[in-house]
């Protein structure tokens, strides 16, 4: 690089200080980096999904709708559209609640919470479908009593939710902890100083601060719980139209060597994922002085 890149610094009683910006690089050092980024990302994320594409309509309009529409394919479709349903809010409670106690308040066990958050990010998704196994499977503690009353949790609908549940609650708050605690508590304790009960400072003071830190969380945590596949396929049982989700089915039809039908389901699992990168993407353009304002303050 050129001495003409290189700034100049005096500073008082030491010798003058030759320093060069990080971002003045020379143009060949930019253009190399960009270029391993974009052939990374070209090798490991576009070339895979095109691939997806291309070989779901590779027998045409006609095979692909027969593929998505064929009834174990549809029902794989609701369900994972129903589990979705209710775990995403379940987290959703669960990580503002989570969020707020650790953010907002000091209390015994505070890391302790904090750490378990991260745990289904260390825990393998399999091991997490065999811990409900042997909570609520036929020869646990719990099993017989729940087959007692009627009550079946694995290879049904239940378990299913539950384990995405416990893939996917880190999610939104790992979104919103440090957001909350950057804004630290100074609005809180002066909506409560002029009179806010709890839950106006929550609902009036606090959710507003972090809303778009908890869209986000929620997308995300979306698009996680429709691609589960290891805690899912412990305890789904694997039952064509009952307890398949997508990525279940897409398995069961690669396995049958079903390609077309089996890149036609990925091929939707992957619009889905397409679709939530491409709200946060939009949310992000559209109101990115909103967002730096709330992440400033």
């Amino acid at each position: 690089m050129s001495d003409e890149a290189f700034t100049t610094a005096r500073l008082p009683g030491a010798a003058a200080i030759r320093f060069r910006p990080v971002t003045m690089e020379h143009k060949r050092v930019r253009i190399a980096l960009i270029l391993i980024s974009l052939a990374f990302l070209g090798l490991f994320l576009v070339m895979p999904v095109v691939a997806v594409f291309v070989e779901a309509f590779r027998g045409g309009m006609p095979a692909f709708a027969e593929a998505i529409f064929e009834p174990d394919a549809a029902a794989a479709i609701r369900l994972t559209l129903l589990v979705a349903a209710i775990s995403v809010p379940c987290n959703l409670v669960f990580g503002l609640a989570a969020s707020w106690a650790i953010a907002k308040f000091d209390f015994k066990g505070k890391s302790l919470l904090n750490t378990l958050i991260d745990l289904p990010f260390s825990v393998s998704p399999v091991i997490a479908g065999l811990i409900y196994i042997l909570m609520f499977g036929s020869h646990s503690l719990l099993g017989p009593w729940l087959k007692s009353e009627g009550i079946q949790v694995i290879f049904a609908v239940p378990g299913i939710v539950l384990a995405t549940i416990f893939v996917t609650f880190p999610f939104v708050a790992r979104e919103l902890i440090p957001l909350m605690e950057e804004q630290g508590r100074g609005d809180e304790e002066a909506a409560l100083s002029l009179g806010a009960s709890g839950f106006q400072v929550f609902f009036r003071v606090t959710l507003p601060n972090v809303k778009w830190a908890l869209l986000y969380g929620v997308l995300l945590c979306n698009a996680r719980a429709m691609g589960e596949f290891g805690a899912v396929s412990v305890v789904s049982g694997h039952i064509r139209g009952l307890t398949n989700t997508m990525p279940l089915h897409v398995e069961i039809l690669y396995n049958e060597y079903n390609f077309a039908a089996a890149f036609a389901v990925a091929s939707l699992l992957a619009v889905l994922a397409l679709f939530t990168l491409v709200v946060k993407s939009v949310l992000e353009w559209r109101y990115a002085d909103e967002i730096a304002a709330t992440r400033r303050h």
